[in-house]
C-alpha cells in the first residue's frame, strides 16, 4: 500500500508543477506588457517627482520633497477635480440608471437599436463631440441665448462656468455608466420583481430590495469607470470651461508643457493617483458595508 501511494503522490506533485509552469508561461506575456505599460511609467513618474527642474526645463536628478510640499500647498486643483468628478459620477448615475432600466426591461425589440445609439457617439472624436457643446450652449444661438430671451438677462451664460464642465463630463462619460448597468439589469430574473409585487411590496420597496441589489455590481463598475477618467480630465474644462475651472488635468498640462517643470508635474500626478486610490477604496468599502447591512437586515 505504501509503495503504491508514493508514486501516486509524486505523480500528483509533478502534475501540479507542470500546471504551475504552464500557468506561468501563459501569464508571462501579459505580465511583461503590464510591467512595461503600467508599472514602468508609474515608476518613472515617482522617480521624477523627487527630482528638480533642469535649467532649461525638464528633469534633473535629485532627492527632495519640495515638489510634494508645493503640491500640498496648492490643493485647489485636487479639490476641484474631486468635487467635479464626484458630481459628474452622480449625474451619470441619475441619468444612466433609469435609462439602463428602460433599455433592459421596457425596450423590447428596440433594445439593440438603443444600444447602437449609445455606441454611435464613440465613433466620433471625443474632441469633436466636446466642441459640439460650444454650439449647443452658445449665448447667441444655443440654450444660453434661449434662456436670455426668456428671462431678459443678457449677461446669462453657461459656457465658462462649472456647470458647463459638469454637462460636458456627464455627456462624455455617460455610456461608460449605462453599459455596465444595462448588462447587469438585462440578466435580472424578472420573476423576482413579480414575486415582490405579488407579496404586496410597492414599486419603491421592490426597487430598493430587488432591483438595486441586483444592479449594484454594474453600479460599482460604472462609477469607477466614470470617476477615474473624470479626475484627470483636461479637454472638457479647457474647452467648455474656458480654462477658468482649474482641475488636475489643467494643472498637469501647465506643469509639464508650459512650465516644463516635470518634477512638479510628477508630484501632482502621484498625488492624483493617491487621491483616486483612497477615494475608490473608501467607495468600495462603503458599498460592501451597505450590502452586508442589507443582507443582515433581511436575515
Amino acid at each position: 500500500m505504501t509503495t503504491g501511494a508514493a508514486p501516486a503522490g509524486r505523480f500528483a506533485e509533478g502534475g501540479r508543477a507542470r500546471s504551475a509552469l504552464l500557468t506561468g508561461l501563459l501569464i508571462l506575456p501579459a505580465g511583461l506588457w503590464y510591467a512595461l505599460l503600467l508599472v514602468a511609467p508609474l515608476a518613472i513618474i515617482v522617480v521624477f517627482s523627487f527630482g528638480v527642474r533642469a535649467k532649461n526645463g525638464g528633469y534633473a536628478p535629485a532627492f527632495t520633497f519640495d515638489n510634494y510640499v508645493t503640491a500640498l500647498q496648492r490643493t485647489e486643483p485636487f479639490v476641484n477635480s474631486l468635487v467635479m468628478a464626484g458630481a459628474g459620477t452622480i449625474g451619470c448615475l441619475l441619468v444612466a440608471l433609469p435609462l439602463a432600466y428602460f433599455m433592459a426591461t421596457r425596450a423590447g425589440s428596440r433594445k439593440n437599436l438603443l444600444v447602437l445609439l449609445l455606441v454611435i457617439p464613440f465613433w466620433t472624436s471625443f474632441l469633436i463631440r466636446t466642441y459640439a457643446w460650444l454650439i449647443i450652449l452658445n449665448p447667441d444661438t444655443g440654450v444660453a441665448g434661449w434662456i436670455q430671451g426668456l428671462t431678459g438677462n443678457e449677461k446669462f451664460a453657461i459656457l465658462g462656468s462649472p456647470f458647463s464642465v459638469l454637462i460636458g463630463l456627464v455627456y462624455g462619460y455617460l455610456p461608460l455608466m449605462v453599459f455596465p448597468l444595462f448588462v447587469t439589469l438585462d440578466r435580472m430574473d424578472r420573476t423576482l420583481v413579480e414575486a415582490s409585487k405579488d407579496l404586496g411590496a410597492g414599486r419603491w420597496s421592490t426597487f430598493r430590495q430587488i432591483t438595486l441589489p441586483i444592479a449594484l455590481p454594474g453600479l460599482v463598475t460604472g462609477s469607477i469607470l466614470v470617476f477615474i477618467p473624470m479626475m484627470g480630465e483636461y479637454v472638457i474644462p479647457a474647452i467648455l470651461g474656458y480654462g477658468r475651472y482649474y482641475m488636475m488635468g489643467n494643472a498637469l498640462v501647465s506643469s509639464f508643457l508650459e512650465a516644463r517643470n516635470w518634477p512638479a508635474g510628477s508630484a501632482r500626478a502621484v498625488g492624483l493617483i493617491l487621491v483616486m486610490l483612497v477615494t475608490v477604496t473608501f467607495y468600495l468599502w462603503f458599498v460592501n458595508r451597505g450590502r452586508r447591512v442589507r443582507e443582515a437586515s433581511v436575515l
